[in-house]
């Protein structure tokens, strides 16, 4: 019997240009509406893949978040592994959700993570953030269907099972 290749390159290239977009400069009133694209893409493969994408990898994607962002060691390690859990206790759930109840999810997880790396930053003094913080979880919800799309297509023409 042929083995069929497992295709691990498509799901970290998937997630290097997640970190490429989270690394593009954006001017400082935009800081607040930047998309939480690891997070999003994290959901993604936890909902499609969750046999292959899980906490450890939320986990370690966090860890690299942290050192790109220059934070505490740990921080973003403890939301992405977070999203992660909640995304697959409900992976079977979210995955025949319509389009925009998948997006309130997104939101909704994105919100939760978002909510908790302010309350790090704040308490830890390390930097000072308004509510506006928060205002990434619109534009992370405005381009969830689009990323699931684009994701979707991309599994399934790599054949990643």
């Amino acid at each position: 019997m042929i083995d069929k290749p497992q295709r691990a390159w498509v799901i970290a290239l998937s997630f290097i240009i997640a970190f490429m977009l989270t690394a593009i400069p954006v001017p400082d009133w935009a800081l607040a509406w930047r998309p939480a694209w690891i997070a999003m893409v994290l959901v993604y493969w936890c909902i499609a893949l969750p046999q292959r994408v899980g906490v450890i990898c939320g986990w370690c994607l966090g860890l690299i978040l942290d050192v790109l962002h220059g934070s505490i060691l740990g921080q973003h390690a403890f939301g992405l592994a977070f999203v992660a859990y909640i995304s697959l206790q409900y992976h079977q759930r979210i995955r025949v959700f319509p389009i925009v109840q998948q997006t309130a999810f997104v939101a909704l997880v994105v919100l939760v993570y978002l909510a908790v790396m302010w309350q790090i930053y704040d308490l830890l003094g390390s930097v000072k953030y308004g509510p506006s913080y928060l205002l990434g979880t619109l534009t992370t919800a405005l381009l969830w269907p689009w990323t699931y799309v684009i994701l979707r297509d991309v599994r399934r023409r790599a054949r990643v099972a």
